[in-house]
C-alpha cells in the first residue's frame, strides 16, 4: 500500500493501519483513535511539513503503536520487518515481536520500582492502568537527527492525569495515587533501523522509566497501598476484561 510517491500509506498517514479491516484486532475491531488524534493537534508543539523526514518518522512510529498495541497477529503488523525486528530499552537485550505481544508496550517500557512492576501487570491490566489514569496521551517527534537506515531521533510524549493511577508494585502491593490533573510529559531518544521499504529491523528507546512516575506522584510521593502483596504470578489473573 502507498501512493505515487512510491512510500507505503504507513508513513504518509497516522492512520493508515486503522484501515486494515481484515487484521486480527484485539477486541474484534480497530480501536478509535479520534480523541487521541484531536488532543495531539491541539497541544503539539511540532508543526512538521509534510512528506519531511520527521513527518515520515512520527506516523511511521504512530502506525507501529497502533499494531503493538492492537492487532494481536505479528503476521499482520506491516510497519516491520518479521524477519528482523527486536525491540529494546535503553540498549538493553532485545525482544522479539512476539514478546511484545505477550507482554505489552508498557511492560516493554517499564522497569521495576515502588510504583510499578512489569512482573505483577499483565498485557491488558498495565494499558487500564496507564489509559484510565491518562485517556489522551499524545506523542510527537520533536527533532531528528539522522535519516535512514540509521534513524535517530528525539520523542516528546504527553497527556493530563485525569483519573487515579492504579497499579501493582515490585511488592506485588496495589498503588493508587490520586490524580492531581497536571500534565504528564516525558521525553527520549529513539535509534531505530529500517530497510528499503521503511520497515522497522530494530527500536531502542533511550529514556528514564522512572520520570513518569515522579509526575505522575509529584503531590503524592509514597501512594496508598490499596492490597496487600501477592505471593507470586500476575493478581489479575483470571479476571475478566474491564475489572479492576
Amino acid at each position: 500500500m502507498g501512493d505515487k510517491t512510491g512510500l507505503p500509506d504507513y508513513v504518509l498517514d497516522s492512520n493508515a493501519v486503522l484501515k486494515d479491516k481484515d487484521a486480527a484486532w484485539r477486541y474484534g475491531h480497530p480501536p478509535d483513535y479520534a480523541k487521541t488524534r484531536a488532543f495531539y493537534e491541539g497541544s503539539k508543539t511540532m508543526k512538521h511539513e509534510a512528506g519531511s523526514l520527521p513527518d515520515l518518522v512520527e506516523k511511521l512510529v504512530k502506525n507501529w503503536e497502533i499494531e503493538a498495541s492492537f492487532k494481536t497477529s505479528l503476521d499482520d503488523w506491516r510497519t516491520i520487518d518479521r524477519t528482523k525486528y527486536t525491540f529494546s530499552l535503553n540498549g538493553g537485550k532485545p525482544q522479539t515481536g512476539e514478546h511484545m505481544l505477550q507482554v505489552g508496550t508498557y511492560n516493554a517500557l517499564l522497569t521495576s520500582s515502588s510504583y510499578y512492576d512489569p512482573a505483577h501487570n499483565d498485557f491488558e491490566t498495565s494499558h487500564k492502568a496507564f489509559k484510565r489514569m491518562m485517556p489522551t496521551f499524545a506523542w510527537e517527534v520533536t527533532e531528528v537527527y539522522s535519516g535512514p537506515p540509521v534513524v535517530i531521533f528525539k520523542w516528546r510524549h504527553w497527556g493530563y492525569m485525569a483519573n487515579d493511577y492504579v497499579g501493582f508494585n515490585d511488592r506485588g502491593d496495589k498503588i493508587r495515587i490520586k490524580a492531581h490533573g497536571g500534565l504528564i510529559d516525558i521525553q527520549g531518544i529513539v535509534i531505530a533501523k529500517v530497510n528499503d521499504k521503511l520497515e522497522l529491523e530494530s527500536i531502542d528507546v533511550w529514556f528514564d522509566p522512572m520520570d513518569m512516575f515522579r509526575q505522575i506522584a509529584r503531590q503524592d510521593k509514597q501512594g496508598t497501598i490499596e492490597a496487600a502483596s501477592v505471593t507470586g504470578g500476575c493478581p489479575f489473573a483470571g479476571a475478566s476484561k474491564g475489572s479492576e
